[in-house]
């Protein structure tokens, strides 16, 4: 069992930053690869960022490449989510979620646990 608790979200205005912070509660954290998601009003989840192991291999959705920068400090069993350059339309509930699966990088679907949400407003 791992819970997974983020932090950060607010309300923001249009071009700004936020940094999005995700405690993991297990001691073996820093085996697992992790990734946050984000979920609109009305929309379906959909995937932001991912990070292996380590914090060598990194993979975003298009979107959001060039502005959010995800990483990990395993000493402190935590993964962020550098978010700059915010546009309205990326209002949400931003998740993470770690994959207790041998993978470097997991695939959507790879995803064991989640946490419980952070909200994210991006006014214009």
């Amino acid at each position: 069992q791992v819970q997974l608790v983020e932090s950060g979200g607010g309300l923001v205005q249009a071009g700004g930053s936020l940094r999005l912070s995700c405690a993991a509660s297990r001691r073996a954290f820093s085996r697992y690869a992790m990734g946050w998601f984000r979920q609109a009003p009305g929309k379906a989840r959909e995937f932001v960022a991912a990070i292996n192991w380590s914090g060598g291999s990194t993979v975003y959705t298009d979107a959001v490449k060039g502005r959010f920068t995800i990483s990990r400090d395993n000493a402190k069993n935590t993964v962020y989510l550098q978010m700059n350059s915010l546009k309205p339309e990326e209002t949400a509930v931003y998740y993470c979620a770690v994959s207790l699966t041998d993978y470097d990088i997991a695939p959507i679907s790879g995803y064991d646990y989640w946490g419980q949400g952070t909200q994210v407003t991006v006014s214009s």
